[in-house]
């Protein structure tokens, strides 16, 4: 089947399979690897994008569903001359060790905070409870999301 979809502002046409994936859709055809996948279970949060400007888990959703849709990317957020703010706070705050599920915890931690009006530490944590880092603890994390917050509204 055909797929007509904007990935990053650049609109695409795929000829995929039924069954194929958002995310194989980024990763294999687009070529886009940011976009990382985890546990292939939706459990983890790795495969984050953002889908018509809400944040979905891309292993979640078929490429047929995002038909005509605008897709963005963690590549699609930010350059590495000119960080979003919210990969700037993770930087700034050490929000990452092994690196994996930063993507997708970016591209949750932006839905976030544009969703959100008033943000506190456990509301960071309550709105990325379906991100998962094995590394870090999630204070650092918090810590990010909180100084983006600011800076993106």
């Amino acid at each position: 089947m055909e797929v007509t979809l904007t990935v990053n502002g650049s609109q695409h046409s795929l000829e995929v399979a039924e069954n194929t994936l958002l995310v194989d859709l980024l990763r294999e055809h687009l070529r886009l690897t940011g976009t990382h996948v985890g546990c292939d279970t939706s459990q983890c949060g790795a495969c984050t994008v953002h889908l018509d400007g809400r944040s979905v888990k891309s292993c979640s959703v078929l490429a047929a569903q995002a038909d005509g849709a605008e897709i963005t990317t963690i590549e699609g957020i930010g350059s590495p001359d000119d960080l979003h703010p919210m990969q700037a706070a993770f930087r700034e705050c050490h929000a990452l060790q092994c690196g994996f599920c930063t993507p997708g915890m970016i591209m949750s931690a932006i839905d976030l905070v544009q969703s959100s009006d008033d943000l506190d530490r456990r509301a960071v944590r309550e709105g990325l409870e379906g991100n998962l880092c094995r590394c870090t603890g999630y204070h650092n994390i918090v810590d990010a999301v909180l100084r983006a917050a600011p800076q993106m509204k």
